[in-house]
């Protein structure tokens, strides 16, 4: 494979990058304290939420949002080699979050790759715009890892499904317009049978969306209850009772947007960085040769999980839609997250007990709110068990337990 970036790949990051600078606003990272969690598992005061939505008006505005979309949907036509790109770019400069990355992530894609064309016109443009934002229906009290029990039902109803049930840890549910809802048409049929993928609006009549609140203190997960909701005929994605080959390339953009659209060697730059700063025994946790060992191991990782990530990028230059390599990416990148936010916790030592933003705190307490929210990255888009089955069996070609 050749690792390097064609002159017409080089000429779009010195375009991007040169509209960063003279675009991105200068007090964004100084505000957040650094980058949080670019995931979005995090909630933000409205103000946060009003600069992120004119950040995202203003990345719309000069073409910089689905970048590789295609242009008759609003996006810019770019290579998925560009999006590589473009994604090391936003990080390189700890850009403020668009505010609909569920709609960009897994709506928008889905719906382009399996969306009737009304439905593309109608709701792509307006995922990138920001004009309507999504939140995704899948998990239910009874229905977590194992989505396919899913117990909300649709009925018929002259030109509508009628539809009543609930669903829990739906991420922006609060914010979102419209959802990627799944629900049973054939209650007879096996479980992975008889499930539709509809688009409901949100603000139907007999939804009701209720925050959690999170061990950070943040309540960006929600339950949604449906009551009698009226859906449109029309907003059926695929066919009906076939909705589980939707939801699954659905899901394979989640698994593969989850891990493999952060670079996790700024992280470790970041606790490089945190090492210098501590200081016990009248010396620096730099200057402890375990710890040097133990960054170089994440430093190993983090540059093995980019590499893996390319050759999901093979696959999707093949005209293939996300594969299992996905849910190695997944799994391995959110992991690693989580032992790189405890072993900060390790480092602080006694300043790991101070929260966010407290006074006093190292970094701004940003280790400590990390450690509490990096393990939902283990559970959202399927938890780490999932992933090890998915691995297990698809790529490894191990028999089921």
């Amino acid at each position: 494979m050749d690792f390097n970036f064609s002159a017409a790949d080089q000429a779009f990051r010195e375009e991007f990058r040169s509209w960063l600078h003279a675009n991105l606003p200068k007090a964004a990272k100084a505000e957040n304290g650094g980058d949080i969690m670019r995931e979005d598992v995090s909630e933000v005061s409205p103000e946060d939420w009003k600069r992120r939505v004119e950040w995202h008006k203003k990345m719309h505005a000069g073409g910089w949002v689905g970048i590789s979309w295609p242009k008759e949907y609003g996006g810019r036509g770019a290579t998925l080699t560009q999006q590589i790109i473009y994604n090391e770019e936003l990080a390189k400069v700890d850009s403020p979050m668009l505010v609909n990355g569920l709609g960009i992530m897994l709506a928008g894609p889905t719906i382009i790759h399996w969306g009737t064309e009304e439905q593309k016109q109608r709701h792509v443009p307006k995922i990138l715009s920001a004009d309507e934002l999504w939140c995704q229906g899948y998990s239910e009290p009874d229905a977590g890892s194992d989505v396919a029990s899913l117990k909300t039902r649709a009925v018929e109803e002259g030109d509508y499904f009628i539809v009543n049930g609930q669903k829990v840890w739906t991420s922006d549910a609060h914010h979102a317009d419209m959802c990627l809802l799944l629900v049973r048409t054939d209650p007879d049929a096996p479980k992975h049978k008889g499930i539709s993928y509809i688009l409901v609006d949100m603000h139907s009549p007999g939804v009701t969306v209720r925050p959690l609140v999170q061990i950070t203190g943040d309540a960006n997960f929600n339950e949604v209850f449906f009551e009698d909701v009226k859906v449109p005929k029309k907003n059926l994605v695929g066919e009906k009772n076939q909705g589980w080959q939707v939801a699954i390339t659905t899901l394979m953009f989640e698994r593969s947007g989850i891990g493999g659209g952060r670079d996790l060697m700024g992280q470790v730059k970041e606790l490089v960085e945190l090492a210098k700063a501590i200081r016990s025994n009248g010396h620096t946790a730099w200057e402890d040769t375990s710890v040097r060992q133990k960054l170089g191991g994440f430093a190993c990782e983090a540059a093995a999980l980019r590499y893996t990530g390319f050759r999901q990028l093979t696959r999707r230059l093949k005209g293939l839609p996300p594969g299992p390599e996905g849910s190695v990416l997944k799994l391995c990148n959110s992991e690693l997250n989580l032992r790189m936010n405890k072993f900060a916790m390790e480092m602080l030592g006694p300043y790991s007990q101070m929260e966010f933003k407290a006074p006093h705190a190292l970094d701004k307490g940003k280790w400590s709110y990390r450690m509490l929210a990096s393990r939902a990255l283990t559970i959202a888009g399927g938890t780490s068990e999932i992933q090890h089955n998915i691995i297990g069996e698809r790529v490894l070609g191990l028999p089921k337990g």
